[in-house]
């Protein structure tokens, strides 16, 4: 067990930060994006050694967002008069755009994949980093659809897990996709408040 341990210990450090960063997601707590920034860096060592190139790219992106989603939680706004930024839900609107863009987004992962790596498994692992870009994407902005692209993709990532025999990270997803569950009824919690906290700063201002 100790020699399990010291050999796979960036994955489990890693592993264990992303489970402290998916729940301080759910109580939109701002700290999380410096929990996912140091277990992004840990995952790119991970992705790196089992050859998961677009897991391993999409930990530089992580790394990117979460400077971005720090800047942006913190940011203050007078919307809700709590000096955060709320849940809003994407507007019907922008449903193709979003479709559009996580489309050329897996077309780009699988042809870099398929054309100049040996990944062993480039179309399922397209398909859950395309879904993860436009997923963060959306948690950096508070939409609380960010929450079903998730489900979808962790449920997916860890059947890769399993095929690539990175068990703890299997735990890791299989977690991940129950609490994307749960984070999405407590975001729509939180979502009816702050709709309800609008409306009533309207009708004042009214």
């Amino acid at each position: 067990m100790t020699e399990y341990l010291m050999a796979n210990w960036v994955e489990i450090t890693g592993a264990v930060l992303s489970v402290v960063y998916l729940i301080l997601s759910i109580r939109e707590k701002a700290g999380l994006w410096i929990f996912g920034f140091i277990s992004s860096a840990l995952y790119v060592v991970v992705f790196f050694e089992s050859k998961f190139y677009a897991d391993m790219s999409l930990q530089f992106y992580y790394l990117a967002v979460s400077v971005y989603g720090w800047i942006t939680w913190r940011r203050k706004t007078t919307a809700t008069e709590t000096g955060s930024l709320p849940v809003t839900l994407i507007p019907r609107k922008q449903y193709p755009g979003y479709v559009i863009a996580v489309a050329v987004t897996y077309l780009i992962y699988f042809a870099v994949l398929k054309g100049w790596t040996d990944s062993p498994v480039p179309v399922l692992d397209s398909l859950v980093g395309a879904l993860s870009v436009i997923a963060t994407w959306m948690l950096a902005r508070k939409k609380i659809e960010n929450w079903l692209f998730w489900i979808v993709a962790d449920a997916l990532a860890a059947g890769l897990f399993v095929y690539k025999g990175l068990y703890p990270t299997v735990v890791l997803y299989l977690i991940y996709t129950v609490m994307a569950v749960v984070g999405y009824f407590e975001w729509k919690k939180h979502l009816r408040i702050v709709t309800g906290k609008v409306e009533d700063i309207l009708t004042k201002r009214n």
